[in-house]
């Protein structure tokens, strides 16, 4: 069974008057409420915290390489309870490096034990489809190919004396929700121990973006072969490395 989490609406007084009376008319021990998840991506190369513009990292080749930007789209988060169900958000996030409050995302949970997460890297071909959109979708973002009528999910761009491209820049920008470069990955973790929600609970996931599998696993990428991928070819491979770059690093109890 599936929980769909949307907005609130306005609720009809007299009805809410009534249940409230049943509420307390039937029993003073209420059902635990649930809590605030927040999603923390911390992002690194490897196992070294990821710097922007400064710091110098080596792919497996031996290429040196500086990263200037990294940013991607997270969507259709499920959150995966132990008795088989699922709370689903449908919106959309877009995680920047340059933007630290992008990097966390709230949302309120029920009650419940949960044993994992999924969600999807890109953007599905519903919202790829309905044009140029607001919030983390808006093409102000810069995350929006005009050209094409569709949006970049993933961009890494950076610097490597191994490019050979002007200024020795390199740049990985991939979206497309079509066959054969549908490039929309399906990313799921679980966790070692259940996530209890309950009693107003607040509580920090903490998952580790790995930006060095962009580059690896299951295709070495080759600085100076391969320094610019803008469409759609050789953007399926990319995808494919991006899909395992994350993993769960812990649960922590959250601070509201």
């Amino acid at each position: 069974m599936k929980e769909y989490i949307s907005k609130p609406g306005s609720k009809n007084i007299l009805i809410a008057m009534c249940m409230a009376t049943v509420s307390v008319a039937m029993s003073f021990v209420a059902r635990p409420a649930g809590g605030a998840l927040t999603i923390a991506f911390e992002h690194y190369v490897g196992n070294k915290v990821l710097q922007l513009d400064s710091a110098t990292y080596m792919n497996d080749l031996g290429q040196p390489f500086t990263i200037t930007k990294f940013k991607y789209y997270i969507g259709n988060v499920h959150l995966k309870k132990k008795d088989g169900s699922e709370v689903v958000f449908g919106d959309y996030f877009l995680v920047d490096e340059e933007e630290d409050a992008s990097k966390k995302i709230r949302m309120d949970l029920p009650a419940g034990d949960y044993t994992g997460i999924e969600f999807i890297v890109g953007v599905d071909s519903l919202h790829n489809c309905s044009g140029a959109q607001s919030g983390a979708l808006d093409p102000v973002n810069a995350m929006f190919w005009t050209w094409n009528t569709g949006y970049i999910f993933l961009k890494l761009e950076g610097k490597s004396p191994a490019s050979k491209s002007a200024g020795n820049v390199f740049e990985y920008h991939i979206g497309g929700y079509k066959a054969p470069a549908n490039c929309i990955r399906h990313v799921s973790l679980n966790f070692d121990q259940p996530m209890v929600m309950e009693n107003m609970s607040s509580k920090e996931l903490r998952l580790k973006t790995d930006a060095a599998e962009i580059l690896k696993t299951p295709t070495t990428i080759d600085i100076s072969k391969l320094s610019s991928v803008t469409d759609f070819h050789n953007a399926a491979t990319i995808a494919d490395n991006y899909a395992d770059m994350f993993s769960v690093m812990g649960i922590v109890e959250g601070k509201e």
